[in-house]
């Protein structure tokens, strides 16, 4: 692909490498999304534990110095392969910030480390380096694409270089997420002070990567169209909403896609039986499976509620477990997965106690239980205040398993509500709700219901959520769009002017 468009994704987790959350998913699925439409994707990230073994990676030239005033030892440069697709990566090895317990983000106690701005502040340079031709290999990327705070230094490192640079995307998974750090760290981080200001990278006192990487990098997306529209308000834009008001005509929303190899109902290794849209027998099988994991009676008829998540203010479980004294008044069951808040885990098992044959509970983390939630459950419900974009409700629609879900971001983007109209044309694949409140929540639940008992738009409300394409090249095929306009010129302006402080 030497005369491709190359493309450097540069990013503090890719799947099957390192995963914490959403931004792992994307990651490791759209760089290779858009190698196979022609792109020269090659990944960058940090050398964790364990990477350089799995990817295979070897070195790339000598040690060479980067931010040399840390005095972090030699930084060096390794190549190496996604495990599964074979997508170059490339890991930046600094043993001092990077080999440790932990994860890549927090330390075994679950604490931010405390370094964590030169460690990604590294990254970022390293990427940089890529970005200006300063030889670390022979390939020079046409785009860099940033990715959260972790990188959003990037566009500021290349806002400093001279010459031809190259041009940088930012994708905003989350703006509660921002990085912000004391301003004594500017020096260390080759930063020149100039920088700091309303106008450039200062975010109420402090130095803000994510502030500096939505001030300077080309173009902005997030990762799915309503949460574009949602950050550019006071409620979900954390303080930085005049900024991304005033760079809307550069920030566009793209859907995240989905890992539809690792999650199809028709080969997924997880599920004790496979199913299609064509033939459902499976689905039945897999209902039974979960219902005898989690120590619930056998109710072939009975549906059941499925809930994979974390359990926290954000997610809505509290909204669960506030209307789950009516909710059990009906004739169903209730299944969840997660882990977080221990306010939440705890009353979920007391949930649990109260209701044993109508309660399901795992406290944790299973990969494979899961899969079968999505697979075995009848309904999904996933009632997030605020969600970017959100996977599990795509995998519950290709798992047949209608979702409930609040309208918002990447759920109301992805989500057709089932009402009469859509019922007839076809479209609906979910159900909706507005307001986010136990009576909104306990009406939604209670209308999924009430159609699951009429069998026949029932299986039609499943088939038409297993037909929805959310594979990774849909998203591929708009970032190229957004790459080749930058190259084109059409959007390489000068740097644009911020609002106040106090708008973002």
């Amino acid at each position: 692909m030497s005369n491709s468009l190359g493309v450097l994704f540069v990013t503090p987790e890719a799947h099957p490498l390192v995963k914490t959350g959403g931004l792992g998913d994307v990651g490791g699925g759209l760089p290779p999304a858009l190698q196979s439409i022609g792109v020269d994707a090659r990944l960058l990230l940090p050398a964790y534990p364990g990477l350089i073994e799995a990817s295979r990676a070897e070195p790339v030239g000598p040690p060479f110095p980067v931010l040399p005033q840390l005095q972090m030892g030699p930084v060096r440069l390794f190549r190496g392969l996604l495990p599964r697709d074979h997508t170059p990566a490339y890991l930046v090895g600094c043993p001092l910030l990077y080999e440790r317990g932990g994860g890549p983000y927090v330390d075994e106690s679950g604490k931010d480390w405390p370094d964590n701005a030169l460690r990604f502040g590294l990254l970022s340079r390293v990427a940089a380096l890529f970005g200006t031709g300063k030889g670390l290999t022979d390939w020079r990327p046409h785009i860099i694409h940033c990715n959260d705070w972790q990188t959003g230094l990037i566009p500021a490192y290349l806002a400093q270089a001279a010459g031809n640079r190259v041009r940088t995307v930012l994708t905003i998974h989350n703006m509660a997420f921002q990085g912000n750090f004391p301003p004594e760290l500017i020096p260390e981080l080759d930063l020149p002070w100039s920088m700091y200001k309303p106008d450039g990278i200062e975010f109420y006192g402090r130095l803000s990567f994510l502030k500096a990487g939505l001030f300077y990098a080309d173009h902005l997306t997030t990762v799915s169209p309503t949460y574009a529209a949602e950050i550019q308000t006071s409620e979900f834009g954390y303080g930085m909403e005049g900024l991304l008001a005033t760079r809307k005509n550069r920030l566009t929303g793209i859907l995240n896609g989905v890992d539809n190899i690792g999650w199809n109902p028709e080969t997924d290794a997880h599920l004790p039986a496979h199913y299609s849209s064509g033939d459902f027998a499976g689905k039945a099988a897999n209902k039974r499976a979960l219902q005898e994991r989690l120590g619930l009676p056998v109710e072939p008829d009975t549906p059941v509620l499925g809930i994979v998540s974390r359990l926290t203010y954000q997610k809505g479980t509290d909204l669960v477990l506030d209307i789950a004294g009516e909710l059990l008044k009906q004739p169903l069951q209730l299944v969840v997965l997660g882990t977080g808040q221990k306010i939440y885990e705890s009353r979920l098992r007391q949930l649990a106690v109260a209701h044993p044959s109508r309660v399901g509970i795992a406290i944790g983390y299973d990969e494979g239980l899961a899969h079968l939630v999505e697979a075995g459950a009848d309904i999904f419900l996933m009632p997030s205040r605020f969600e970017p974009c959100g996977l599990n409700q795509m995998y519950s629609m290709l798992y047949g398993t209608p979702p409930v879900v609040h309208a918002v971001g990447g759920l109301a983007d992805s989500v057709v509500d089932a009402t009469p109209a859509s019922l007839a044309d076809g479209t609906a694949t979910g159900f909706l709700f507005h307001g986010a409140n136990p009576a909104e929540v306990l009406a939604v639940v209670m209308r999924a219901l009430l159609l699951y008992g009429n069998g026949q738009a029932w299986h039609k409300l499943q088939v038409n959520g297993m037909k929805r394409d959310f594979s990774w090249k849909c998203s591929a095929r708009k970032y190229l769009e957004i790459y080749q306009t930058l190259l084109a010129g059409d959007e390489l302006t000068t740097t644009p002017s911020a609002p106040s402080r106090g708008a973002g």
